[in-house]
């Protein structure tokens, strides 16, 4: 058995915005690689009832669906404690997935626009923190997973929004991955890289054609975290923004790329 899938047999998972596309990806993908427990918390109650059955069709009685809406702090707490007794008593991932991806003119947004975003894109990930750090520290470690994007690093016009809560939730993930270190509870921020999923939809745009599945990204970010990597970069898009966009030698064409770009998005050309 690979040093990846070791990571994540006989462990137990709890994976928000579970029921489709990269959170089911990485749910279905830990299953295979051995996963004792698998936890789906999500706020469609349809595609959740749908793949849980799916799933524990797949592998007997390894999978409960949790509905749960991670902007109410109560909710994620419940979601938490159900998790622990179905994986009796332990949580050893948590994967803080659930987001969406916020568009809109900066001067058209308004409180409860920008309200609505951090409540999804970086509280529903905060609640999750809180709640099952005490489950985590009581059974001597864990690992707590939050999946943020690529405009964090290359923050595109007409997408404050998603560019402010993913920037956000990256600092919070980093910095928490040093405060909790010695209680041996590992933080990773990992982004999916341009992947083919709903969010394109929602966003009134298609994927791209180079998008790389579910799958793929779930597969590259199980593997980041099993080796304990601070940031895991979905695709080469994402490592070479990392790498480029804050160095300040490659300002120039960061700048023009990046005018570029919300040049093209004004005129109605939306690029990625």
């Amino acid at each position: 058995m690979s040093e990846t899938k070791e990571y994540y047999r006989d462990k137990v998972a709890v994976v928000t915005g579970g029921a489709s596309g990269i959170g089911l990806a990485l749910a279905e993908t830990m299953l295979s690689y051995g996963a004792k427990r698998v936890i789906l918390a999500d706020f469609n109650d349809a595609n959740l009832a749908r793949e849980t059955a799916r799933l524990n069709t797949a592998y007997p009685d390894r999978t409960l669906g949790v509905l749960c809406n991670v902007t109410k702090e109560e909710d994620v707490q419940s979601m938490i404690r159900k998790a622990a007794d179905f994986g009796a008593g332990r949580i050893d991932f948590l994967f803080n997935n659930a987001g969406a991806g916020f568009g809109g003119f900066f001067a058209e947004l308004t409180n409860q626009d920008w309200e609505k975003a951090f409540a999804l894109n970086f509280y529903g990930a905060l609640y999750g923190i809180r709640a099952v750090l005490p489950i985590m520290k009581a059974q001597g470690g864990g690992h707590i997973v939050d999946i943020i994007s690529g405009i964090a690093f290359y923050p595109m016009a007409y997408q404050t929004m998603y560019a402010a809560t993913k920037a956000a939730l990256n600092g919070l993930t980093l910095a928490l991955r040093y405060e909790f270190w010695d209680d041996h509870i590992r933080f990773t921020s990992a982004t999916p890289g341009t992947t083919a999923t709903a969010i394109w939809s929602t966003g009134g745009v298609e994927a791209p054609p180079t998008a790389q599945t579910p799958a793929h990204s779930a597969q590259t970010i199980l593997a980041g975290v099993a080796k304990n990597e601070r940031l895991v970069l979905g695709d080469e898009g994402d490592a070479s923004g990392a790498r480029s966009c804050f160095n300040p030698d490659t300002a120039p064409s960061a700048d023009e790329y990046l005018l570029d770009n919300a040049r093209k998005r004004r005129s109605g050309q939306w690029v990625v």
